[in-house]
């Protein structure tokens, strides 16, 4: 049978292998695989197929529609009337939140995105007779497992 699990670098994994060949598993039925973590930098703007949570319209729509209103209330009073002057300052506070929002993303929350959540970064796969299927699995889940999978063979 094969035991699939992942990790994270850490000692934990050196621990769990020991462990595994302690048990009377040769090093040759286990193979631990590094992953290469995505490195490429999150899209600023999404598209129809592929969405990841953060979107710069929605302080800019929002910041848009308060310009908006003040612009519309200031225009009663000003030459153009109070539709141009809704239009153009709608546009200004679009822009302004826009700028606001890409700033955001690219200085402040760019170190943070690294940073969070756990990532796998070893694959361990394990050919193990099936007698020991349920200990070794005990075993990955002790030395903290990100996950664990079985596979007949």
């Amino acid at each position: 049978m094969q035991i699939f699990s992942t990790f994270e670098h850490s000692i934990y994994l050196e621990l769990v292998i020991t462990a595994i060949e302690e048990m009377g598993i040769r090093s040759e039925n286990i193979l631990a695989v590094p992953l290469i973590n995505r490195m490429q930098e999150r899209k600023l703007l999404d598209t129809l197929h592929r969405a990841d949570g953060f979107s710069l319209f929605d302080k800019a729509a929002a910041i848009g529609t308060a310009f908006s209103v003040i612009g519309t209330s200031i225009g009663f009073a000003l030459e153009w009337g109070p539709i141009f002057w809704g239009l153009i300052y709608g546009a200004i506070g679009f822009m302004i939140g826009f700028i606001i929002d890409y700033i955001l993303n690219k200085v402040v929350y760019k170190r943070k995105r690294v940073s969070r959540g756990k990532y796998a970064e070893v694959i361990l796969v394990i050919n193990c007779p099936d007698d020991l299927v349920e200990r070794v699995e005990g075993l990955l889940w002790d030395h903290l497992a990100l996950g664990v999978a079985k596979l007949k063979m």
